[in-house]
């Protein structure tokens, strides 16, 4: 009986449920064309669902770049996944193209629907209120760059310093962490809560909001029973996390069975992204969209020498790999030694990862080469890279959807 009201919340959040998998972890698609140049994508999976997912939508107009780490449970970045990109587009469609203001209104649109499944799913999954992601878009339209960004994924520009060729390439950061271990977040955050000591706690040697250590429950159990982790809440903006914006959610007693109520007078995360603009320039070479698993082992710097001085195919590959190789370092093993570490037991070496390159070749061109052999289409990471016939129901959906 449950099994059979549990069917509904999976085809809307995308969950699988398949068996068999195996391989090392690792899904990668090499080079793609879009509008201004080519791709590139790869995820590694580390926890026993994974909870990051990435998404390329390309046309002749306009390319879509988004990165989704999720937190608590893979529910929210799967929501996510497979309604910020409809809203962006029908945003945009009404309003005459790409703005912040569009951004913001599929961000906000995405949040609030989720905010109804919650609602509605909390009887059979209260979990669920405690489930979130950070979120990260990246957007091209008219030679003009937007990246939107909640949570401490992060986007990193490759340029070159000068025209000239022999110019060095250096990385600018294109995105704002909201991660409370950043000074100036937990200010931010201290600001808007003056009459709540405890809304960042050190804990543990990390910042924390709310200091929250919490239980993390393994949803493709079907009793949802099975303690997998422990969740900590670092970042200040998300999608999702609603039991740290909506305070009646903490008091709700079906929530309460599952964790105990957090002290709050208002909302404690928020979200609102943090918008960059950017006109591309003849100096602008290449863009890296990543979750902060490749982050939390390369600096923005060494991301950027990687993919300037390797070659295209695969590239993303190469960065998740080298992101490994230094995990691996850390605990004094070897890259292949780390390979063979399963799913669960794994994210205790390093997190989930997911990495997509884009080229910046022809956004100077004109828009008659841009459009040259670009159609319509989409790239999803697969939902779970070591289950079988795993891929991403939602991309077939998207390119209709959009199309």
């Amino acid at each position: 009986m449950l099994r059979s009201c549990y069917r509904p919340l999976e085809r809307c959040l995308g969950l699988r449920f398949g068996a068999g998998g195996g391989g090392d972890g690792l899904w990668h698609m090499d080079l793609k064309p879009h509008a201004s140049g080519d791709y590139s994508i790869a995820v590694v999976q580390a926890n026993s669902n994974l909870e990051d997912q990435g998404q390329v939508f390309t046309s002749p107009s306009a390319t879509y770049v988004g990165v989704y780490d999720g937190h608590g449970g893979p529910e929210a970045s799967r929501f996510v996944n497979s309604h910020l990109f409809p809203y962006l587009h029908k945003f945009a469609t009404e309003q005459g193209g790409l703005s912040p203001d569009v951004i913001k209104k599929a961000f906000s649109a995405t949040e609030e629907d989720f905010l109804r499944l919650v609602k509605r799913s909390l009887p059979m999954m209260p979990q669920i209120a405690s489930v979130g992601s950070c979120c990260l878009l990246g957007a091209i339209s008219n030679d003009v760059l937007y990246v939107a960004n909640l949570g401490d994924s992060r986007a990193v520009l490759g340029r070159r310093v000068s025209d000239s060729k022999r110019s060095p390439v250096v990385a600018e950061r294109m995105s704002t962490d909201h991660n409370v271990g950043v000074e100036e977040v937990r200010k931010e955050v201290e600001a808007l809560h003056p009459d709540d000591s405890h809304v960042v706690v050190f804990t543990r040697g990390v910042w924390r909001i709310k200091g929250i250590i919490q239980v993390q429950w393994d949803s493709s159990n079907e009793a949802n029973c099975v303690c997998c982790c422990l969740k900590y809440e670092f970042v200040s903006r998300s999608i999702g996390d609603v039991y740290l914006k909506k305070p009646e959610f903490n008091r709700d007693p079906i929530y309460q069975q599952f964790a105990n109520p957090i002290p709050m007078k208002r909302p404690v995360m928020t979200a609102e992204p943090s918008i960059i603009t950017r006109k591309l320039k003849p100096q602008d070479m290449f863009l890296i969209f990543a979750s902060d698993g490749l982050w939390e082992q390369l600096t923005d710097d060494a991301a950027v020498e990687i993919v300037f001085k390797n070659p295209r195919a695969g590239i993303a590959k190469r960065l998740v790999r080298a992101a490994l190789q230094e995990a691996a370092k850390k605990r004094e093993m070897r890259y292949n030694d780390i390979k063979k570490i399963e799913k669960g037991i794994r994210r205790h070496f390093h997190d989930d990862i997911t990495v997509i390159v884009v080229y910046l070749d022809d956004h100077k061109s004109s828009s008659k080469r841009k459009s040259k052999n670009i159609i319509l289409g989409s790239t999803s990471a697969p939902v779970d890279i070591f289950s079988v016939g795993a891929d991403n129901p939602y991309e077939q959906d998207l390119h209709n959807m959009i199309s």
